[in-house]
């Protein structure tokens, strides 16, 4: 059935082609790391055409669309994605690329680097041992023993440590939705990626020293948004946490940081969706606050009784989008939206809250006002 998938969006290349082969490689991914020739002979099905896996000592793996390997050796490469280190894939399709085969490639990249058996693979992002991970993470377990763990999931003891953690809307498996965003995002540095709980759980290590990754996971879930037709309701049900940077040893504050922070997300806005604790700053106290108190407070109240009204959700998306860039026509450029449209949405919120959005004593406060809300309403 998923090689009717090009055949389709031969006719109609929008954003239900673009899902599938999504679903596709996230499925394939759900098992952890890939075996090489179920990759390419997979690949070879959905794209209907032949496809091949090169690694970096000159190993090829080629199957054809029924799953039969084939020798050595490419015919005619139509479109390749590189690995780095660890080689490179491609398809052989006859005449021009098919509408969705960068897409295709993409994420037989991503599912490559995580191949068993690869050269290359240890600086990118794979799948560990949740008990491992949930060693390192853990506050109650002996310094040795935390150390032993950073050890065997091939971190370095010496360099700042960040947690980045991943919720995956509805079904969606979040171990499996932060590799997929680990992975797209190109995350620099070692990356080791588990599941712990309900949530998708990385440990990042970048000897760069550079910092946190919340603009590339953003960008990546802007991407996703796109290839979807703008489905922000699939696309936007990740939440993505990101922890501060600290000692290995102390891999346990940044977790807490990145639950924290995930607080603050929300899904269907891929800026929204990704929260940096360390960019929070003064704000990340709120968390502390009962939930109970939050929601009693007069203007988390009302934004709560607003958000229940017809529209409701659509007016605060406008609230927030114009809080944080404090223009109208930026905010509506990021709702793609109408700058009218959003003056409207605007208008309703003035109305129902007694604000003035464009005074800044009133625009703090509505922001600050829509961060105990998100608290108050958080999972």
């Amino acid at each position: 059935m998923k090689g009717l998938l090009l055949r389709l969006s031969a006719l109609d290349a929008d954003a239900a082609a673009a899902v599938r082969v999504i679903a596709h490689y996230e499925a394939l991914l759900s098992g952890g790391a890939v075996d090489p020739a179920a990759l390419v002979r997979s690949t070879a099905g959905l794209a209907e055409c032949p496809a091949g896996l090169e690694t970096a000592d000159g190993r090829t793996v080629r199957f054809g669309p029924d799953g039969i390997a084939l020798p050595d050796g490419p015919v005619a490469v139509s479109g390749s994605a590189d690995l780095g280190a660890a080689g490179r894939v491609w398809l052989e399709r006859p005449g021009a690329p098919g509408p969705l085969d960068e897409l295709v490639l993409e994420w037989m990249a991503l599912a490559a680097r995580m191949a068993d058996g690869l050269p290359g693979r240890a600086g990118a992002p794979h799948v560990a041992d949740p008990a491992l991970v949930e060693l390192v993470l853990s506050e109650r377990e002996a310094v040795e023993d935390r150390a032993r763990a950073l050890r065997l999931l091939g971190l370095a003891p010496e360099l700042p440590l960040r947690v980045v953690a991943v919720a995956g809307g509805g079904a969606s498996d979040a171990g499996v939705q932060a590799v997929a965003l680990l992975g797209r995002s190109g995350a620099r540095g070692l990356v080791r990626i588990a599941r712990v709980g309900s949530l998708g759980v990385a440990l990042m290590q970048r000897r760069d020293g550079s910092g946190s990754p919340a603009d590339e996971l953003r960008a990546v879930l802007g991407e996703r948004a796109r290839e979807r037709g703008g489905a922000l309701d699939r696309a936007g049900a990740v939440r993505v946490g990101v922890g501060g940077a600290a000692e290995p040893s102390r891999a346990g504050a940044s977790w807490a940081q990145a639950r924290s922070a995930l607080r603050f997300t929300v899904a269907g806005d891929p800026v929204e969706a990704v929260a940096d604790h360390d960019a929070l700053g003064p704000v990340a106290l709120l968390a502390e606050i009962p939930v109970d108190r939050l929601r009693a407070q007069p203007d988390v109240a009302a934004l709560l009784e607003l958000s229940d009204r017809a529209g409701g959700g659509l007016i605060l998306a406008a609230v927030a989008a114009f809080c944080r860039t404090g223009s109208l026509r930026q905010a509506a450029a990021e709702l793609h939206l109408h700058h009218s449209s959003v003056a409207a949405r605007l208008a309703h919120a003035e109305a129902a809250l007694g604000w003035r959005l464009h005074d800044p004593p009133d625009r703090f406060r509505a922001q600050l006002a829509l961060y105990a809300r998100r608290l108050a309403d958080a999972p």
